[in-house]
């Protein structure tokens, strides 16, 4: 039985007069990959800024699992298994792409003054490090590029190092805020293979807001629409782009 790992109810948050998010209710489940879609203005960033803990919502619930998580801070949602990306990645350019896995790697009890006196506090942790970044490295395609400075990197390489970067979190669940903008169709194509990947091999669960839906429609398990603050449609794919209300609000139509 699948379960849900993200389940949103009644979230509201204004600016203003603008009602961003007006009682949004939905439910993520367990190992799939969704879309979050709608026109400019419908509410998607604002979403998923609330539930990241970027902002605080007026009213409503966030639960992560089980656990009633509205309005806890990013760093806390982060050491619990919720990872989120942005637009444009937020590297550290003079660090190499393994380097900058390795430094969201927070099991190392070496980077403690005392203990990183003694060799064997830190020896098998720094082991384990390197090996996860290695196969996270392999199954985001960056292998041959673990020694490149992250400045060197194409755009759309940048994004699959900054998801690797959520990856050494252990994060449950990947937030990604257009991973594939300003990507060539090829590499966006790879992207969205990799992240399929992820999902099976490692179990996770992704939400994914994005506007290039000639090239994620194929890859994800449902689609959340969204306009004026409120979601008008949810469920497979197909239904969802062939609801009237998302053609006439997103689609023009």
């Amino acid at each position: 039985m699948v379960a849900t790992i993200l389940s949103i109810q009644a979230l509201r948050k204004s600016f203003g007069n603008l009602h961003a998010l007006d009682g949004i209710s939905l439910d993520l489940m367990e190992r799939k990959v969704s879309i979050l879609i709608g026109p400019n203005g419908s509410g998607k960033t604002t979403l998923i800024n609330v539930v990241s803990g970027l902002y605080k919502p007026d009213s409503g619930k966030v639960f992560f699992g089980e656990k009633d998580v509205t309005g806890y801070p990013q760093h806390k949602l982060y050491r619990m298994g919720m990872a989120r990306t942005f637009q444009i990645p937020a590297l550290f350019w003079g660090l190499t792409v393994l380097e900058n896995l390795l430094v969201a790697y927070e099991k190392n009890p070496g980077e403690e003054f005392l203990k990183s006196l003694l060799k064997r506090f830190w020896e098998n942790p720094e082991k384990q490090a390197m090996q996860k970044a290695s196969r996270i490295l392999e199954l985001l395609g960056l292998s041959n590029m673990w020694d490149q400075p992250a400045y060197n990197l194409s755009g759309g390489q940048m994004k699959l190092v900054e998801i690797g970067r959520a990856l050494m979190s252990e994060a449950k669940l990947l937030l990604l805020d257009e991973p594939v903008s300003g990507v060539n169709p090829t590499l966006a194509h790879d992207i969205f293979a990799r992240i399929l990947r992820l999902r099976d091999q490692l179990g996770l669960s992704f939400l994914v807001v994005e506007h290039r839906l000639d090239v994620a429609l194929r890859y994800v398990d449902g689609i959340f629409a969204m306009a004026w603050g409120k979601l008008i449609a949810a469920g497979l794919p197909e239904d969802v782009m062939n609801d009237r209300k998302v053609i006439e609000a997103y689609l023009g139509g």
